[in-house]
């Protein structure tokens, strides 16, 4: 396994002045073709591109909001918790971490106040999103035909929302596995249900999760989609299962994000409760046709580095350079002050050889 310091090199991400949160709250990355970078915050309804000419500075940022171009499950401000993006036959996928969310203790309040603070959890259903977007020239559309068979539409859609947030989780409630989980409202980052990862392998559909986290063995779900009307998805039946679960060895860890490498997944895997590290980059062999009644054993092939509260690794991505092997870019959340952020509007992300 790599060494935890063998980054190849850093590129600059440079955001608009009045963003100051899209670089210190990144969680997903996917680049499309013309080499542009889009990227997901954990605190907004909105995506993030970025563009490079040089492959050392990515800048040219424009803001995409969600609401544009589909339907959220509430108001259009309040955050999605932007957790995984792919990209994938013309559609960017994105995918919320449906989890809850147990307020902070702040400094600025009294003990007593913190801990009724902490008393409180919060179901928040601009989480619970799983969506396509259409991407023709770079640009997100509600609608368009595709660029090489023009007799076909395609349509930005959203998994169909429930009571209980959306088709998935109605699915998940009789789980053996995960239902304890969501119906004991345990919050994200505390072994929680909490999804953080996102790949699309033709018609498939891997969803990472943080948590839980079950006796050491993290779970990928697997599903399929189809339209159940113009602009709404429901679950697909396969093998007369609507979701396939995967049980991984990750040393314990949660995922944390996703990337497809030929038939091989890559997970980005750390610590699934509200702690720095380790984290680790793992090679699924295969990973996109594993049977769903096996322990799968992944191979650790990078170790990433981390901070004291800061630096938590977050996004993953395939970064083209013809002159160079293949690499991986990594994004941060958290990012340190001193050595990452740069200047008022810039961050630097890390690449690594695999």
């Amino acid at each position: 396994m790599q060494d935890k310091n063998s980054a190849i090199e850093q590129v600059l991400l440079r955001f608009q002045h009045d963003v100051e949160n899209s670089r210190k709250q990144l969680s997903a990355i996917v680049f499309t073709p013309g080499n542009h970078l889009w990227l997901g915050s954990d605190e907004t309804s909105s995506l993030e591109r970025l563009f490079s000419t040089n492959g050392k500075t990515f800048e040219n940022h424009e803001r995409f909001k969600l609401a544009d171009f589909i339907t959220l499950p509430i108001d259009t401000e309040t955050e999605v918790d932007i957790e995984g993006i792919d990209y994938a036959e013309n559609y960017l996928w994105l995918v919320g971490s449906h989890s809850l969310k147990r307020k902070r203790a702040k400094s600025d309040k009294s003990d007593l106040e913190n801990i009724r603070r902490l008393e409180k959890i919060e179901p928040e259903k601009n989480r619970f999103l799983l969506a396509r977007i259409p991407v023709l020239a770079e640009e997100l559309q509600k609608s368009c035909r595709h660029p090489e068979n023009p007799d076909r539409e395609l349509r930005a859609a959203t998994l169909e929302t429930t009571k209980s947030g959306n088709l998935l989780t109605d699915a998940l409630l009789e789980d053996p596995h995960i239902a304890p989980f969501l119906k004991a409202n345990i919050p994200g980052k505390e072994n929680g249900f909490d999804i953080e990862g996102l790949a699309v392998y033709k018609e498939k559909i891997f969803l990472g999760l943080r948590g839980p986290v079950l006796r050491g063995w993290a779970i990928v779900l697997e599903i399929q989609v189809e339209e159940s009307a113009p602009n709404t998805l429901k679950l697909k039946k396969v093998d007369g299962k609507l979701y396939k679960k995967h049980f991984l060895d990750l040393s314990g860890l949660g995922i944390r994000d996703l990337r497809v490498d030929g038939e091989d997944l890559l997970i980005l895997a750390g610590p699934t409760m509200d702690i720095d590290g380790p984290v680790k980059l793992y090679r699924w062999q295969n990973g996109v046709n594993v049977s769903d009644d096996v322990l799968s054993k992944p191979k650790a092939i990078l170790d990433i580095p981390f901070g004291d509260r800061e630096d938590h690794a977050e996004g993953i991505a395939f970064i083209s350079n013809p002159e160079k092997p293949k690499s991986l870019l990594v994004v941060y959340d958290s990012p340190a002050k001193k050595t990452r952020l740069q200047g008022d509007d810039g961050v630097l992300a890390d690449i690594f050889q695999l």
